[in-house]
């Protein structure tokens, strides 16, 4: 009980701050039910006057709930199917920037990380260059010269976001069981999805290792790298990489300065990003000019793995597969992908959905090469699909939001990029030699091998299966049945969520009115 009054406290403190930022302009109350209007009415009565646009309403809230929060908002904004395309566009320019925390904490974090002082392991160590909302990140020397990047967990941050991902948790299943929207949308799936982004990027060696593999993967791509991480200086709370001396992406004309070929580096931002996503199945998910170089090779350097994504084999087929549908218009064969894999329930005819796959499909080729979005077209057809019952996947989101990005970031070097022809040899070249001969006699392997192993366990699994059926025979005969403590368990659980449901309307509605009227 006194938990749950803690999370309601939590989330009245959280629509508060978005009421008085003027964010909740931004929901549309006629999808809401009449108690969740009431309080959206309510909650306008407080808003801030002057509050800006809608971006900045929504980047003002979440940074003055702190870095939860921040993060919390990055993330919503690869969400689009829960959020809705709007406040998706403004959430992604949500900077996450804080303020630095004091040398003296990021030296005693290093020490004890190390057991040895800042001095005995680099012979420079200098200010913040960088700050975020888990972490921040310093420019050293080591004892042999070598120029490292040392990025560093915020002292408390652990404990700050359990303790703000236990009141979305609660705030979820409290959604969820009171709408079958919030159930489509997954919203707890949402928050668990965050939760284990947020615990991988606070273990600094798991960060060390996505770069490791990044780097493993793309050591044969001439145009592209990663720093390498040093794993000697790297532990949870610090992770040490090479320092990477480059042009950002965003400095347009200090690129130009340079001599570099800017529509060739709008290509290779797009084709760099289908290669990691199509060919191995792991690709940077947060790569906005600040996190992209260009280092005096030409090269296209990526920095900060901290938000990865990851697609398995039937995933990477999907998207071969759809982005060469829409290329060569053949919206029969997008339609069949989605069925194959399971993605739209059976009860649907494949010609319904490709229909309505035209609907996407056609607009973009009556118009120029570079007016077409790739990113617009998989964020309709996102949309598109949800008319078909299409659960949400969401590596499938994440992989659509990067690519927004990842486009914007390309077009801003080229602005008449022709991001259909850039990405056609991408995806040709992975269904050539996935879906072609070779692929095929490695997918037999494939499953030769699960054969194998399926005819080895065969008895087991036999012993097992009459085990089962000896059981139904039993339930068929006397029935299945509860016994009573677990119907009043039930009865108790759902009464007891009603009533917290109940009494949270009221406190955030009591919450408001204070803060109204007071």
């Amino acid at each position: 009980m006194i938990s749950a009054l803690a999370h309601f406290a939590r989330m009245a403190r959280v629509g508060f701050v978005l009421a008085r930022e003027g964010a909740l302009a931004l929901v549309d109350p006629s999808v809401l039910p009449p108690a969740a209007r009431g309080l959206i009415r309510l909650g306008r009565l407080i808003e801030r006057k002057g509050a800006g646009s809608s971006a900045t309403r929504l980047a003002a809230a979440m940074t003055r709930l702190g870095p939860s929060y921040v993060k919390f908002g990055q993330f919503l904004a690869t969400r689009p199917d829960v959020v809705g395309m709007k406040i998706a566009e403004d959430l992604s320019a949500l900077q996450d920037r804080m303020p630095a925390f004091p040398m003296a904490q990021a030296r005693a974090t290093i020490e004890a990380a190390h057991g040895v002082s800042v001095d005995a392991l680099f012979v420079e160590f200098g200010e913040p260059v960088a700050a975020a909302s888990i972490a921040q990140v310093h420019r050293a020397r080591r004892k042999d010269g070598t120029e490292v990047a040392v990025k560093i967990l915020r002292p408390g941050i652990r404990d700050r976001f359990n303790r703000d991902l236990a009141s979305m948790r609660f705030g979820a299943q409290l959604a969820e069981s009171r709408s079958a929207e919030a159930r489509r949308l997954r919203f707890s799936g949402v928050v668990e999805t965050l939760a284990r982004s947020v615990t991988m990027e606070m273990d600094l060696r798991l960060e060390a290792a996505a770069l490791s593999e990044f780097a493993e993967n793309t050591r044969e791509d001439a145009d592209f790298r990663v720093p390498v991480p040093d794993w000697q200086l790297t532990a949870r709370e610090v992770l040490v990489d090479e320092w990477i001396d480059g042009i950002r992406l965003s400095d347009i004309e200090g690129l130009r300065a340079a001599g570099h070929d800017l529509p060739a580096l709008g290509r290779n931002v797009i084709q760099s990003f289908l290669t990691h996503a199509i060919r191995d199945g792991f690709f940077h998910a947060d790569m906005h000019p600040g996190n992209l170089f260009v280092d005096a090779q030409g090269r296209l350097v990526a920095v900060d793995g901290g938000i990865m994504g990851r697609l398995g084999h039937k995933e990477r087929r999907f998207l071969a597969e759809i982005l060469l549908g829409f290329i060569t218009r053949d919206y029969r064969r997008v339609a069949e992908v989605h069925f194959e894999a399971g993605y739209v329930p059976g009860h649907h005819a494949v010609a319904d959905f490709a229909q309505a796959i035209r609907a996407v499909g056609e607009p973009i080729h009556d118009k120029r090469a570079d007016e077409i979005s790739m990113a617009k077209v998989l964020t309709l057809l996102f949309e598109i699909t949800g008319l078909f019952d299409m659960a949400t996947r969401t590596e499938l989101v994440m992989l659509q939001k990067t690519m927004v990005v990842v486009e914007g970031v390309a077009r801003s070097l080229d602005p008449h990029l022709d991001m259909w022809t850039t990405a056609e040899p991408v995806v040709r070249a992975w269904i050539t030699r996935n879906l072609g001969p070779l692929g095929r006699i490695e997918e037999a392997g494939r499953g030769a091998r699960s054969l194998a192993f399926s005819l080895a366990s065969l008895p087991e699994t036999a012993a097992r299966a009459e085990r089962v059926l000896g059981q139904l025979e039993d339930a068929s005969r006397q029935g299945f049945s509860l016994d009573e403590r677990s119907v009043e368990a039930i009865g108790r659980a759902e009464a007891r969520r009603n009533r917290w449901g109940n009494w949270a309307l009221w406190l955030i509605a009591a919450l408001l009115a204070y803060a109204i009227f007071s």
